[in-house]
This record gives C-alpha cells, structure tokens and sequence, in this order.
C-alpha cells in the first residue's frame, strides 16, 4: 500500500483518511455542512501543509459532485449561475496572488476562517440577488484557494435564498462543485504534482460517495438542530486546536 501513496503519507494515516471521507460526507449529505471542514482539519496531522488546500479540493469535489448528482433535482440554477460568475472572478485572483506560505501561516488562516464562519451571523443581504451571489462566490472562490474551508460561508449566502432543506444541500453541493473545481484547476495550471496524490484521492472520493448515499438517506431523519450544535462545538474545538498549533510554532 505505501508504494501508492506519497512519501509523506503513512498506510495507517491514509486508511484513517479514507475512513473519515465516508463520515464527513454522509454528515454533510445529511446536515449540509461540517464534513469537508472536519476533513481538512484531519489532513492537516497526515499531509503536509503545501498539500492540503490542492489535495482536499480534488477530494471534496468528487464528494460534492456525487451529492449534486444524488440531489440534482433539487439544485436552484437560479442562485447558481450568478455564484459561478462571482467564482470564476475569484479563482483568477486566487490564482495570480497564491503563493506557498509557511505551514503554521496556512494552519493559523485555516483555524481562524473555521472559527470565524463557525460564529459569525451573516446579516440580511436579500433572498437570492444576483449581485450577493455573484460577489460571495468571488469571495468564497478566492478565500478557499488559500484555507480550503469556506463551506460554512457559502451556505451562509445560500440560506438567504430561503430555500427548504433539501434544495439547499443540493444547491451547496453545486456550488461547491464549482468553487472546487476551479480551485483544481488553478493549482493544475500553477504545478501541483497531483499525480503523486491520485491513488489517495480516488480512495477518498469513493468512499466519500458512499458516505453521500448513506447521509442522503438521512435528510430529515436526524435532529437537525441538535447536530448542527453539536458540529459548532466540535468544529470550534478543531479551530482552537490549529490556531493552538500554529501559535506553538511561530512564537
């Protein structure tokens, strides 16, 4: 098994991540967000930190791509097409401006943003304009290119649509496709050695699928509010500690 993976990566390490891609996307299908952020925060113990923000975007495209296949019927093209103008606007930016920070910097920007999408209250922007969707898929787009985890953000612009429960995990997942996708393709474009990563992914994104049909199978079947109290506190635990990281190898 280490013959498939990069020199970085430990078998047992890459077993646990293949195990916790089918979690973090049955949670997501089910409660809309918090799996690709618990995920990320994993990959920062296993991978090194110039392969976190490239490698979990492939990852978390496949999962999303999945659950918008699932749930495509769901998917409010209406709010997609301004968000995917906004985001192609975005990953050009992200693109020209993203360089190759120090670990801790990048540990340090990824706790900060999960603490910060974790609490913070969007205020009323207006259900559905073109111009809210369009500007926070440029924000989201260009943010993710250098913390990866800007979910909770999106599904922040997107609630304002009013949209029932189903079609906004479905219209997320479709954004998030999008967002990552370009993300990809960007760091394709700027060198990546994606290649060394492939055996990794393919393992995650399958298992992420089948997490997808299970989370599926639990909307509206599980205590939506209770889970999502639950996922603040676990994702605020997760910030404390990357940021607690961080801090230890800067100072």
């Amino acid at each position: 098994m280490s013959m498939l993976l990069p020199d970085a990566v430990a078998p047992l390490g890459a077993l646990f991540l293949i195990i916790l891609s089918f979690f973090t996307s049955a949670l997501t299908a089910a409660v809309g967000i918090g799996g690709g952020v618990v995920l990320l925060a994993a990959l920062t113990f296993v991978a090194p930190p110039a392969a976190l923000v490239p490698v979990h975007g492939v990852v978390q495209l496949g999962s999303n791509t999945g659950r918008a296949i699932v749930l495509a019927r769901n998917v409010a093209l209406r709010l997609i097409v301004p968000y995917a103008l906004g985001a192609i606007v975005g990953a050009i930016l992200g693109g020209m401006l993203v360089v190759e920070l120090p670990g801790e910097v990048i540990l340090l920007a990824i706790g900060v943003t999960i603490l910060v999408t974790t609490w913070m209250k969007m205020p009323p922007l207006g259900k559905g304009e073109t111009g809210v969707l369009a500007g926070g898929g440029l924000v989201a787009t260009f943010l993710t290119m250098f913390v990866g985890a800007t979910g909770p953000f999106v599904m922040m612009i997107l609630r304002q649509s009013g949209l029932p429960h189903t079609r906004l995990v479905a219209t997320h997942a479709m954004a998030m496709v999008i967002q990552h996708g370009l993300k990809v393709v960007a760091f394709t474009a700027l060198g990546f050695a994606f290649a060394d990563w492939a055996p990794l992914m393919i393992a995650m994104i399958a298992s992420g699928f089948a997490g997808t049909l299970v989370g599926a199978r639990l909307l509206h079947k599980l205590p939506e509010a209770t889970l999502k109290k639950a996922l603040n506190i676990v994702l605020t635990l997760i910030a404390i500690q990357l940021i607690l990281r961080a801090l230890s190898e800067l100072i």
